[in-house]
């Protein structure tokens, strides 16, 4: 009997000598040999395997003993994978409840109004914080692997995108492309009436070209109303942008007189209608622009050389206008 009761109280005194050490390991705060550190775990890591992660990472953590306290606390199956960052002073229970609560370190990336679809590849592939999934594929490829079809160009929205490092660029991408779906249907459901677009794609395309002749928000809409009343009365939209984006990497600064006589699908001189695809992506200010044009019955625009436009009903006073802001400055 006195037997038993000193195996139960030695096991009792192991039990709590136990719980003390763990409480004592929770509770302490870890000498990191930095700053800051940076962690991932990865998508699908156990709690046993997350641990090992950590302390790989340089973290100061038995990764078995932080395993025990995980279970102890009934937090084994609560673990969120991404990228993480600790400080000096953070404990084994403070990390324990960042990884579960998945309080990961957020990056950002910035597509710009008016980039095309080359230039947000280019961020992409240039952000270090990135997986580069789509590295190697061509425009086609990748949006087979969105599970798309057509042209990338102008389907992505511009915007600042918050992200966990060694997230993936196809990740990134996909919330682009919904925000914009979300945008242009939102923004189709809205519109005037008897606009000159049979379809959300076509105002898209009109809205990339919108984008990219604003040089002053508060023309937008006026630009847009030019552009319809054009569509409308079947004339040539005659818009620069779309020939420069249809010469891609020719395309050396300065448009000539050759690549306006040019045909080709994006040469809006030569062809009638809107081009085959976005040549940009357009804001929201653009897109609402198209939706909702300005009341005007102006069939012409230029460029004032201070970013804003000057707008004529006809071909005459704009080529007053032309000679007055565009030729006179040349020479």
């Amino acid at each position: 009997m006195h037997s038993l009761l000193r195996l139960l109280a030695l096991a009792l005194a192991i039990i709590l000598l136990f719980i003390v050490w763990m409480a004592y390991f929770a509770i302490s705060p870890l000498r990191l040999n930095a700053m800051a550190i940076d962690f991932s775990i990865q998508p699908g890591s156990p709690l046993r395997v997350a641990s090992r992660q950590i302390a790989d990472a340089g973290v100061p953590i038995a990764d078995w003993q932080f395993t025990i306290l995980g279970r102890i606390l009934g937090k084994a199956s609560g673990i969120k994978a991404g990228s993480y960052e600790i400080r000096q002073g953070i404990t084994p229970l403070q990390l324990l409840e960042k990884i579960t609560k998945g309080d990961v370190t957020q990056v950002e990336i910035q597509f710009l109004e008016g980039w095309s679809f080359r230039q947000m590849r280019a961020a992409l592939d240039d952000h270090p914080a990135i997986r580069h999934d789509t590295a190697g594929l061509t425009d086609l490829q990748v949006m087979e692997r969105l599970g798309l079809e057509g042209s990338p160009e102008g389907r992505f929205f511009p915007d600042t995108y918050l992200f966990a490092r060694n997230s993936s660029d196809i990740d990134i991408l996909q919330r682009a492309y919904r925000q914009m779906d979300q945008i242009l249907t939102a923004g189709w459901a809205a519109r005037d009436e008897a606009l000159p677009y049979a379809s959300p794609y076509e105002a898209l395309i009109l809205a990339s070209i919108v984008e990219k002749e604003t040089g002053k928000a508060g023309d937008r809409a006026q630009i847009a109303s030019v552009f319809v009343n054009r569509l409308k009365r079947g004339m040539l939209l005659q818009t620069d942008p779309a020939v420069i984006y249809g010469l891609g990497e020719k395309f050396d600064g300065n448009l000539r007189k050759r690549d306006l006589l040019a045909d080709g699908p994006y040469n809006t001189y030569t062809r009638p209608g809107l081009p085959p695809t976005p040549i940009a992506m357009p804001g929201t200010a653009s897109i609402q622009a198209v939706m909702h044009p300005a009341k005007k019955d102006m069939l012409y625009f230029v460029a004032r050389g201070d970013g804003s436009s000057h707008f004529s009903r006809t071909l005459e006073e704009h080529n007053r206008a032309v000679v007055k802001y565009q030729l006179r400055k040349e020479n």
